[in-house]
């Protein structure tokens, strides 16, 4: 079990990168606050020893998607929220780029975890790579492909 000064230290960390991720996922404020609460109880009860910050970092992105993953996938599962309540909390965190972020929001799951990772946390290929657990070449497919959509459903050129 860790200590209230390592949970702290990680909570001022990463918390705004474990709740994008959730938004991202799963579209909803109170699903984002449980998992949220998922991911940093799973911290201080785990004995992972991290071999430097950027394990660590990669250690919350994947248990984080992960915890959303299996939120999603519960049966049980029986409401949705609406996009625009989403964009709308988008929009109050951060005016400037709701309409990129309403545009990567459209995307599928897949295109969704490899922009966030790379252009918002600002990873290379590899280390999304590592961190999503697939082929360098695959994340940069995606990327690929993921930028032609949203230069579509932006009304940017076809061409880089």
């Amino acid at each position: 079990m860790r200590s209230e000064q390592e949970t702290v230290r990680a909570v001022k960390r990463y918390a705004d990168t474990v709740r994008r991720l959730c938004m991202l996922h799963l579209k909803s404020y109170h699903d984002t606050e449980d998992i949220f609460q998922t991911v940093f109880l799973k911290y201080v009860l785990s004995s992972v020893v991290f071999e430097n910050e950027e394990h660590e970092k990669a250690w919350f992105i994947r248990v984080t998607i992960n915890a959303c993953r299996d939120m999603l996938r519960n049966f049980f599962r029986s409401h949705t929220v609406p996009l625009e309540e989403v964009l709308n909390q988008a929009v109050e965190m951060s005016p400037d780029h709701s309409e990129v972020l309403e545009a990567v929001l459209t995307l599928p799951v897949k295109y969704r975890d490899v922009v966030y990772l790379h252009y918002y946390e600002g990873y290379t290929a590899g280390e999304t790579a590592k961190i999503l657990g697939k082929n360098v070449n695959t994340v940069y497919t995606l990327l690929t492909r993921s930028r032609q959509m949203l230069r579509e459903k932006l009304g940017g050129d076809t061409y880089e």
